[in-house]
């Protein structure tokens, strides 16, 4: 078995971005992938303006506080001022430009106006409450840089600078298919001995969540027959096919043998719980990952190894998870042979508290947490000791 680490950098060996390109609107550029640098051609802000609605002043027209002095012009946001004259103050709002000649802008809290007239109570600094032209982006900067995956701070940014559209890798297609003769679609009714298929919702709303293009095939029939056309007929129209189910060593575990007879293993098994019989080959060029089908297993195999594998083929440069150190709020006191990822959550004390049962097929666990507490092989943990924990934040789409 490799270890969960080895498995990890041999996905990422063996994922290669996608190499088509297309111009999309800024408004669907969320989840995309920037396949170019993007370079500011203007200056953010373009000129000094007001960090807060107050009073724009000279400093030396402010000796001491109270002073009163003449308001000479309103400036609103989006309007340009006069040269401020000595002696008086403009009354500014938030994001509106400096005037020529002003150095500070008093807050309107420790001001008050008496007429045409303004009462300052506090002395002002130099450049207090201004942002300077260009503090944020210098033209000919980069604003983002190729690999970057689009969130709504990126769709922001780039919309400051002016850019209504951006150069995105092409959406990856993923293939998924479930087996199991057992399995049942929600709404239809459960006959002695079936079960809902949770797996197909947990794992399309994961690949859906990275931005890909899922294409869903739905279960498929125990047979050997059967799993062999879903995985050619996938492979035919897919970069990555992933399948949940049928890849342990049981009678009826066809989609190894499917991917055998179509293409190539090149690995199976990772020493970790929950998710040991993870198998991954290709069929001709087209990735296949097989994940177990135990509910937990395939939330949290996907999580550690699929999402930053699939994100690397979609072309985003930063694919790998952070891990924290926190303390234990749990005894662990069963040193196991395989390393163990816990559903755990973070208590009010700050402490990680991992769910009562880690049993795989217990998916309650899985929405109860808020990360994975880490546990190497043949470690024990005490309340207090610090483990290893990471953020489902830094695992989901």
């Amino acid at each position: 078995m490799l270890k969960a680490d080895q498995l990890l950098d041999a996905l990422l060996e063996r994922a290669h971005g996608v190499d088509e390109t297309e111009i999309v609107a800024m408004a669907a550029a969320l989840g995309r992938v920037l396949a170019v640098p993007q370079m500011s051609t203007i200056t953010v802000p373009p000129l000094d303006n007001s960090a807060m609605d107050g009073y724009a002043v000279r400093v030396a027209d402010v000796a001491v506080a109270g002073v009163k002095l003449p308001v000479s012009q309103r400036i609103p946001a989006g309007t340009v001022g006069n040269p401020l004259q000595p002696g008086t103050a403009a009354r500014i709002f938030t994001g509106a430009p400096i005037p020529p000649g002003a150095d500070a802008v008093l807050m309107q809290e420790y001001c008050y106006a008496e007429g045409d007239e303004v009462v300052i109570n506090a002395l002002p600094r130099p450049g207090e409450n201004i942002r300077r032209a260009g503090e944020d982006i210098e033209p000919g900067a980069q604003v983002l840089a190729a690999g970057t995956r689009i969130g709504a701070a990126e769709m922001g940014l780039a919309a400051s600078v002016g850019l209504a559209s951006l150069p995105v890798y092409r959406r990856l297609k993923v293939a998924c298919f479930f087996t199991g003769d057992e399995l049942v679609t929600p709404g239809e009714p459960l006959a002695a001995g079936q079960i809902y298929n949770s797996n197909r919702y947990t794992l399309t709303g994961l690949v859906t969540g990275l931005g890909c293009e899922l294409i869903d095939h739905g279960i498929v029939p125990d047979t050997l027959e059967a799993t062999e056309a879903a995985l050619a007929g996938a492979a035919r129209v897919a970069d990555v096919v992933i399948t949940s189910g049928g890849v342990s060593v049981g009678e009826a575990d066809y989609v190894k043998a499917a991917l055998a007879k179509l293409g190539q293993i090149e690995m199976w098994k990772v020493a970790m719980k929950p998710g040991k019989p993870l198998v991954y080959g290709r069929v001709n060029a087209v990735d296949f990952i097989g994940l177990p089908g135990n509910p937990v297993s395939t939330f949290v195999t996907f999580c550690l190894f699929v999402r930053p594998f699939l994100l690397k083929r979609m072309g985003a440069r930063d694919v790998l998870y952070r891990a924290f150190p926190v303390k234990a709020d749990f005894t662990w006191s069963r040193p196991g042979v395989r390393r163990e990822f816990l559903r755990a959550r973070i208590q009010e004390n700050g402490h990680a508290a991992i769910y009562p049962s880690q049993s795989s097929g217990v998916l309650t666990s899985c929405a109860w947490a808020d990360g994975l507490v880490d546990i190497e092989i043949g470690q024990t943990v005490r309340p207090g000791d610090w483990v290893r924990f990471i953020p489902l934040s830094e695992l989901l789409p």
